[in-house]
């Protein structure tokens, strides 16, 4: 049965109607989000959303836990504000280029770090993410602490000027939309199917004949890419690279994302990037420059109770119970 199985090779899991819902009512909220919320704010939330997604495709279906996968998020922001500031390209080869430099370089990290499992191979990551945020301190394209600001939006495909920041918001609302297809279909494909049977049972995967390290390392690159996809689109929205996009902190509030959100889910990331990205925000305006000292502590212990009352993240429970209702 098992020779059997391994024959026959993997097949893809079919898409629930639910799913199909789900997006169709995100992407509806998020198109008309704009009229009612600052479209900068929007921008940028839904940059960390699709970070915390491409966390998600890695973690939540690979079972891959990554504590430096800000190195591929702040990577791209850097060499998408240096193309576009310094050679003047137009952002649609700008986010090519970053999404395409992380995902190299994803490949390159993710050869070293499956080589070890469990926390050794998460702490080789943040090894690897902490060499690459001292280079991005010394190397002189990055203006060290300065970081490179006045980074131009520039025209997509030299006829839309994006420096409107409603118009802004549209293409990167595009960009989000395009790749949060592009992790459903990797999650519903043989190849998807596999990532899972390695994350239930590696030992298994194995036996029925599967390259592990191959799909480990595919996956890795694949979310490094998409990462890089979200830290190139950020620069643009947010006109800067600076070393808070590398720091360790961005991995941990990555992180923070797809455990409140729902981790293995499609939407739990998006809605735990938005609730983090909105946490200081609605408390600046409740408490303004009085809560700024006590931001960190008011935020861990919202993070605390969300985590405690909601253990499979915000959307994850919301599922289980619907499931058991149903």
């Amino acid at each position: 049965m098992t020779h059997a199985l391994a024959a026959k090779g993997p097949t893809a899991s079919r898409p629930k109607p639910a799913e199909f819902i789900a997006f169709a009512v995100l992407a509806a909220l998020l198109a008309v989000a704009p009229f009612a919320l600052y479209p900068f704010f929007l921008a940028t939330a839904l940059c960390f959303a699709l970070f915390a997604s491409a966390f998600n495709l890695l973690v939540g279906y690979a079972g891959l836990l990554s504590f430096g996968h800000a190195l591929f998020f702040g990577g791209a922001a850097y060499i998408a504000a240096h193309v576009a500031k310094v050679w003047g390209w137009p952002p649609e080869l700008t986010l090519l280029a970053a999404t395409a430099f992380v995902g190299l370089l994803g490949l390159v990290a993710g050869a070293l770090s499956i080589r070890r499992q469990g926390i050794y191979f998460s702490m080789i990551t943040l090894a690897l993410a902490q060499m690459g945020y001292f280079v991005a301190l010394q190397v002189p394209f990055t203006h060290g602490e300065d970081g490179i600001q006045g980074v131009p939006r520039g025209k997509l495909f030299g006829l839309i000027p994006l420096g409107d920041d409603r118009v802004m918001y549209y293409f990167v609302l595009v960009v989000f939309l395009c790749g949060l297809l592009a992790i459903y279909r990797i999650v519903h494909s043989p190849f998807g199917s596999v990532l899972k049977a390695i994350r239930e049972n590696e030992p298994r995967a194995i036996s029925l004949g599967y390259s592990v390290d191959s799909y480990k390392l595919a996956a890795f690159g694949l979310s490094a890419a998409l990462a890089g996809l979200a830290g190139g689109t950020k620069a643009l929205v947010t006109q800067s690279a600076t070393l808070t996009d590398m720091h360790w902190s961005m991995s941990g509030e990555v992180i923070l994302m797809v455990l409140l959100g729902g981790m293995g889910t499609m939407t739990g990331p998006v809605i735990g990037a938005i609730f983090v990205v909105a946490i200081p925000e609605v408390l600046n305006r409740i408490g303004g420059p009085d809560f700024a000292q006590w931001m960190t502590v008011i935020q861990g212990a919202i993070f605390v109770i969300c985590v405690l009352a909601f253990r499979r993240g915000l959307i994850g429970e919301i599922a289980a119970r619907l499931r058991r209702t149903l």
